[in-house]
């Protein structure tokens, strides 16, 4: 008997190879994954989305993605950015600035399109930056990511206090916030009220997908109803005149210009928080039931209407008060504060605004509970993260997580501070997936050369970072004008040159970005030029906190992600097929 199960211990081996592990087995020696490798494989991506255990349930439609898309756009980004953009930096040019932003976003959003299709699970931009460039890029987009969730939760939440103040007459700051003088500047006021927002809708969204949707649906059409309203009243109240006369003309400069082209630039840069929402529908392509169909009106769909209502929001309040009189914190309800017999409406835009508020709350929050169940999939950061409670179907770690965090930045961090954290980090992560669209397309590990993809991606980059330097900092005159077309027409040969030299090497099954390389290259310009339109202290928090997620990355994830615990195996893999006798009876394998 002994004899006998010792004549056999080499089959017996290789049996418990195969009950060892699909983690071994199913592990291709290709796994060994270095930066720009496309060699992760859906079942590979399977295998990470098991660490989640219960799976997400396919409830949403196109309605569906198309309703949190505007839900997560509008009335949040619009209430608390369009007030400070109008009154510092664009004047009554913000209507152009949102049109900027918005054709930015709708680049980006074909990108992200093409990604969610292609690949329908949940994690957005992390998720397509791990197949493209590798784990530490989309790490460092991934921490982006959900930092510029959490602040603009945060500043969100904050901006629902002073609106909700507004709908009842009152000053928020000075009736519903506490202030504590041994707090520096800007952290020295308490808002408790946007605490129990974000707390209550943290339980809410750890309930349920399908009925955060049905909610959502029902607050985007009520919220729908005072943009509207908002936009009609401000046609119909306001005058033509403002939009070239400030209220104080002696302090402030006239016309529809008043900062000049850079201003409207500027502008839009800050405007650009009100377009974050789009981005959270890409994170729910795991629950979508028809990605193919739904996703790429979803997405590009919200962000096309989004950016209408925008523009006729922000024309209704240039017309309606002059840009040098706008209120920077709750703009359009304070614009009908003192006139007669118009009091009502400021009650009402502030009603209006706080469901519009609270939709977009949702939505966001959504996102970035996806966006972080995703990344402890791969053990960047601890696998606790990932899971999907069996019984609701949602990432409830995560969302309870994040929740907490920023109800507790919501708390002490003004508002002002909040929008400059929240811009950078956003056209950054834009900027990301743009590049991985293209390099996707025209790179193909192990048959195609990732050279020419990558010069072109690099020296486009460069040119376009090179431009906007001189646009910020060239001193205005012939000369200026002169290297500003040179460089354009640089960036255009380049594009022409890598057009009609580097061929595709992989054409999109299903939907596709049009105008490759063209669109994806015009989205890279666009996020650089609005980076340059950044100020110097949002580069600062930006740096220090990239600063200290590349240590977090060095000394935690690098050792504990999904990719080193598949080299992990690989090794094992290797070292099995050489000595099968190491393999124990149950299994495991013995130390040698």
């Amino acid at each position: 008997m002994g004899e006998s199960h010792g004549s056999s211990s080499t089959p017996s081996s290789f049996s418990s190879l195969r009950s060892y592990g699909k983690a071994i087995i199913e592990i291709p020696k290709r796994l060994h994954r270095r930066a720009g490798s496309v060699t992760t494989t859906f079942e590979e991506m399977s295998r990470v989305k098991a660490r989640s255990g219960s799976d997400m349930h396919k409830s949403l439609r196109w309605y569906d993605l198309v309703g949190f898309g505007i839900g997560g756009m509008v009335g949040a980004g619009v209430f608390v950015t369009t007030g400070r953009a109008t009154r510092l930096y664009a004047g009554p040019a913000v209507i152009i600035s949102y049109a900027i932003a918005g054709l930015c976003a709708l680049l980006s959003a074909f990108c992200y399109t093409e990604f969610a299709v292609d690949m329908p699970v949940a994690g957005g931009a992390f998720s397509y930056l791990r197949i493209t460039f590798g784990e530490f890029a989309a790490f460092l987009t991934g921490a982006n990511l959900v930092m510029e969730y959490v602040f603009s939760n945060a500043a969100v939440a904050r901006s629902f206090t002073a609106y909700l103040g507004a709908t009842f007459g009152i000053s928020a700051t000075e009736k519903w916030r506490i202030t504590v003088s041994g707090l520096p500047d800007g952290f020295n006021q308490l808002d408790f009220i946007a605490v129990a927002v974000i707390l209550i809708i943290s339980l809410i969204i750890c309930h349920s997908t399908r009925e955060s949707s049905v909610m959502n649906m029902v607050l985007t059409a009520l919220h729908i109803l005072f943009i509207g309203f908002i936009i009609v009243m401000g046609f119909w109240k306001g005058d033509s005149k403002n939009f070239t006369e400030p209220a104080n003309p002696d302090k402030n400069p006239s016309g529809f210009f008043p900062y000049g082209i850079s201003g409207v630039f500027n502008g839009a840069a800050m405007v650009y928080l009100s377009y974050i929402g789009y981005d959270a529908v890409s994170t729910m392509a795991e629950e979508v039931r028809n990605p193919i169909k739904d996703i790429p009106i979803g997405v590009s769909g919200s962000v096309f209407l989004v950016t209408i209502l925008y523009c006729l929001m922000a024309a209704s309040m240039s017309k309606l008060v002059p840009y040098d009189a706008i209120d920077t914190e709750a703009p359009f309800s304070s614009a009908f504060k003192g006139s007669d017999g118009w009091g009502w409406v400021s009650n009402v835009i502030g009603g209006g605004a706080s469901f519009g508020i609270l939709t977009s709350l949702m939505v966001s929050m959504l996102g970035q509970a996806r966006y972080l169940c995703v990344i402890g999939r791969s053990n960047i950061v601890p696998s606790w993260f990932a899971r999907v409670h069996p019984k609701t179907s949602t990432p409830v770690n995560a969302s309870a997580f994040l929740g907490l965090l920023t109800a507790v930045i919501s708390l002490f961090t003004d508002l002002n501070v909040l929008l400059n954290l929240v811009s950078i980090g956003t056209l950054f992560v834009f900027y990301m997936v743009a590049n991985a669209v293209i390099y996707r397309r025209y790179v193909s590990i192990g048959t195609t050369n990732p050279w020419p993809t990558f010069s072109f991606l690099f020296s486009f980059s460069f040119i376009a970072i090179l431009f906007t330097f001189l646009w910020q900092f060239a001193s205005p005159g012939k000369t200026k004008s002169v290297i500003l077309g040179t460089c354009m027409g640089i960036l255009v040969g380049i594009l022409l040159a890598f057009n009609m030299l580097v061929p595709q090497t992989r054409k999109p099954e299903y939907w596709g970005v049009p105008l490759m390389p063209w669109i994806p290259s015009i989205s890279i310009f666009l996020n650089v030029f609005l980076l340059g339109c950044q100020d110097g202290p949002s580069y600062i928090r930006f740096g220090v906190f990239s600063g200290v997620v590349i240590l977090f990355y060095v000394f935690y994830s690098v050792h504990a992600s999904f990719d080193a615990e598949g080299q992990c195996c690989a090794q094992n893999y290797k070292e099995l097929e050489r000595n099968p006798e190491n393999i124990t009876e149950n299994g495991s394998i013995s130390k040698v």
